[in-house]
């Protein structure tokens, strides 16, 4: 006679009626007669069976007493049905919200590798669904409008154009996994106020030695920072937020590319974290390539960035800065990259925006990172 609890090899995707019928037919037993067996009537004995009434504790009690193996396993039979079943379900949802598929940048989703790189079809977008749910930790399409609809009223954009919802949430969910991975400290406003002099000096050295003191000083002052390839559609270079009550988050994504708007955006969401630390739910979200930014808070935050990059007691020098090397030895005397001087001389309108561009450096980010 078979032992059920050593040579059984159930189906994992099977119900545990179809292992009770095996088992009674071994024995030459009907319905009637297990039910006797077990004191359960035969109309719930056979809604047992066909998976319509639930496997509970003393059932299990009962059928480890009456067919062998033990309760556990027949809990464990009962919990995998049930879980096998509700995955049958979800796929049935998942095809009913193929799209909301349509509202995120997948192209991008691909390339950070939250999706699989490969073809999109309508065979497996249900399967991008159930991915791309457990992505944004949401349960479903409704939960995620209800979700980053709300966090919608929170953004401030720099610019008409970043109304791109879907890309701008999946943009700020790779900064927040990428914050989740990194430990966190207490963030102390007059250790970042101090932290930023010194960040300042990294302006002049190239990214493979002021990133990794970047990412300290920031820590060190209860900074979160983090770097996130662009999305385009969501046209972001940098975001300012609050992850809770606790954790400020400065999020770069390198869109703009030059090192003059790396530096001014990094200072403008510090601004932002400085100056506007009371407004903990609101998402500043910006754009250094949009000079209309009109809000009260984008004006503070640009003048704030402005002046701690070039203070005003060196405006006279500054406006009056035409070559090359009038630049470099300005920038020299503030301790400070040229390009960033290139930037703002071009900003302000006082050189053309095609003159000492071949001051300013590029960043990309490495493989590794995108």
């Amino acid at each position: 006679m078979t032992n059920p609890g050593t040579d059984f090899r159930p189906d994992w995707v099977s119900s545990p009626g179809e292992t009770i019928l095996d088992l009674i037919e071994e024995r030459d037993w009907n319905q009637a007669e297990l039910a006797q067996r077990l004191g359960f009537s035969t109309k719930h004995l056979n809604q047992l069976i066909k998976g319509k009434a639930a496997l509970t504790e003393d059932a299990a009690l009962r059928l480890e007493r009456v067919l062998g193996s033990t309760a556990n396993f027949w809990l464990n039979r009962e919990a995998k049905y049930r879980e096998h079943r509700a995955r049958l379900q979800a796929r049935e949802r998942y095809q009913t919200w193929v799209g909301w598929l349509d509202l995120l940048p997948l192209p991008e989703l691909k390339k950070a590798g939250v999706i699989p790189n490969e073809r999109i079809t309508a065979r497996n977008k249900p399967a991008l669904v159930e991915t791309l749910l457990e992505f944004f930790s949401i349960a479903s399409p409704d939960e995620w409008q209800t979700h980053y609809g709300a966090m919608q009223e929170s953004f401030r954009r720099t610019r008409e154009t970043q109304s791109d919802n879907g890309a701008i949430a999946s943009w700020l969910r790779l900064g927040e996994i990428a914050a989740e991975r990194l430990e966190s400290s207490k963030f102390d406003k007059t250790r970042f106020i101090k932290a930023l002099s010194e960040i300042r000096q990294l302006t002049a050295l190239p990214p493979e030695i002021f990133e990794p003191e970047l990412r300290r000083l920031c820590f060190e002052a209860g900074i979160t920072f983090v770097m996130v390839p662009a999305i385009p559609r969501a046209h972001v270079s940098g975001v300012a937020r609050w992850l809770n009550n606790h954790r400020p988050l400065i999020q770069l994504s390198l869109y703009g590319k030059t090192n003059d708007k790396f530096w001014f955006t990094f200072f403008h969401e510090a601004a932002h974290l400085l100056l506007h630390s009371k407004q903990k739910k609101t998402i500043y979200l910006d754009d250094p390539n949009n000079h209309s930014q009109d809000t009260l808070e984008e004006r503070e935050a640009n003048q704030w960035a402005g002046d701690f990059l070039i203070p005003p007691q060196y405006n006279a020098a500054f406006t009056i800065l035409r070559s090359r090397d009038e630049v470099l030895q300005f920038a020299k005397q503030l301790n400070i990259h040229p390009g960033i001087v290139v930037g703002r001389l071009q900003h302000d309108q006082l050189i053309a925006p095609s003159w000492m561009n071949d001051l300013k450096t590029s960043f990309r980010f490495s493989d590794s990172e995108a």
